[in-house]
């Protein structure tokens, strides 16, 4: 039922659901391309090619082949820890081409990201930031352990009678 690798993230993320670890988290990362600020604005706020260089992104269907502007949704496929997940999102600033945030929710895992563009030396700082908030993950996570733990239980039972 569980790989070994699940496994392992389900156990220790129980650890840290007992820890008060389960919160919001932010994620901010900033770096420079030799690129036109508007150039960049246009590529990033166009969910439909995330994929294309964002790891986790396996598509979006945005409906739109231009930049996504307030109000706009749209959903994405991505692979986090091992699991598909769809995410639903909105778009809650576009100010091109210096500024695109989404807010996004979905089954495990909700919060915004952020993109912030500025023009330096003919080039354009990036800086994306992440806001989530894992308590939806940790508290599916924490299901799970439940099954895994009636798993082994019943396993051990098993193993236990036979022996008897």
């Amino acid at each position: 039922m569980f790989n070994k690798k699940t496994l392992n993230t389900l156990i220790v993320s129980a650890c840290l659901c007992g820890s008060g670890y389960a919160s919001a988290d932010e994620n901010t990362n900033s770096i420079v391309f030799n690129v036109p600020v508007q150039q960049v604005y246009d590529y990033v706020s166009q969910p439909s090619r995330w994929h294309e260089w964002h790891p986790v992104s396996l598509g979006a269907d945005s409906s739109s082949a231009t930049p996504l502007g307030v109000g706009d949704h749209f959903k994405e496929q991505i692979r986090l820890y091992g699991q598909e997940i769809e995410m639903d999102y909105e778009v809650v600033t576009a100010r091109p081409p210096y500024e695109f945030k989404t807010a996004f929710t979905s089954s495990l895992i909700d919060g915004t990201i952020h993109y912030q563009l500025e023009e330096v030396d003919g080039g354009t700082r990036f800086t994306r930031t992440l806001n989530y908030s894992i308590d939806k993950y940790i508290a599916s996570l924490k299901d799970g352990m439940q099954e895994v733990s009636g798993v082994a239980l019943n396993n051990l039972k098993a193993k236990l009678e036979e022996q008897h």
